[in-house]
């Protein structure tokens, strides 16, 4: 246990994206993926919502993945390695709500196996492990969550009545947000959207917006300050001793995921190269030997 000095690393993105049903999260989700990447077939979505994100594929040629239930942790999570294994660069999960609330999600999960308190214990390290898949994923990644809905009677610019439709809880376990970079809220069905958590400082105390390509760049731009693991892995390369690389792997926590392999085949090399160093002395000097 030791203190070092904060540094700013170069990071992946972890949205939400929340909503009322029909409020606009998959289009809104589709343009902030583009704009984070620029590349339309660099984005895959992981469809729960009976293949509805196929309804804007005139914006590009992003990948679906249809996922059909039973929506249990684990096929959330194999959704999201395939995804990576395919070179993909953000991931739009559309939507989460079905691992905690849909058929064979989490909470069906803890019906079937009683409805007790105690039988949370072994739904809850299934459900963190997707939670933690999210947030480990070499990908920048979207979610977007349904919210309940409720209506109420308000008043237009002539003064006629009308029923809006409002989002209120977000359908997921209580705390998801906590692990977002930005959580946004559309609030309404014009795809107004407001900011409830800001790491980023680009969104905080700022107007109602509507989400375009625009506002995954800002992200983007924000997530490539500091240093990235391109340097990091060149840092690694030009290690000359297991120590250095000791001291590389302890300087960059938030990085110890994606490095720790490269490490370990660094350090084979030296190894090697000490074994093959000390067999060509004894060749050269046997009476050394």
């Amino acid at each position: 246990m030791k203190l070092q000095k904060a540094q700013r690393h170069q990071v992946k993105l972890r949205l939400g994206l929340s909503g009322a049903s029909g409020f606009g999260k998959t289009y809104s989700a589709l343009l902030l993926a583009y704009g984070i990447t620029q590349d339309w077939t660099k984005i895959a979505i992981i469809d729960t919502e009976n293949k509805s994100a196929s309804l804007y594929s005139h914006l590009g040629d992003y990948n679906i993945l249809n996922l059909e239930a039973p929506f249990n942790p684990e096929r959330f999570i194999k959704a999201i390695e395939t995804c990576e294994l395919s070179q993909i660069e953000v991931i739009v999960i559309d939507s989460i709500t079905h691992e905690w609330q849909g058929k064979g999600g989490c909470l069906e999960l803890h019906e079937q196996l009683g409805g007790k308190f105690q039988d949370w214990g072994k739904i809850s390290p299934r459900h963190q492990a997707f939670i933690d898949k999210i947030l480990n994923s070499n990908c920048h990644v979207i979610t977007t969550v349904r919210r309940k809905i409720d209506y109420s009677m308000d008043s237009d610019m002539n003064g006629k009545s009308k029923v809006v439709k409002h989002g209120t809880k977000e359908i997921t376990r209580e705390g998801f947000e906590y692990e977002l970079t930005v959580n946004f809220e559309v609030i309404n069905e014009k795809h107004l959207t407001k900011v409830s958590k800001d790491r980023t400082g680009l969104f905080s105390g700022k107007p109602e917006f509507i989400i375009n390509s625009a506002t995954g760049k800002r992200l983007i731009q924000w997530c490539n300050q500091g240093i990235s693991l391109d340097k990091i892995k060149e840092e690694i390369m030009s290690c000359e001793t297991s120590d250095s690389l000791k001291i590389i792997y302890n300087q960059y926590p938030n990085f110890a995921t994606e490095i720790y392999p490269l490490i370990l085949s660094r350090k084979e090399i030296l190894d090697n190269s000490i074994i093959q160093l000390i067999n060509e002395n004894v060749i050269i000097n046997p009476k050394n030997s």
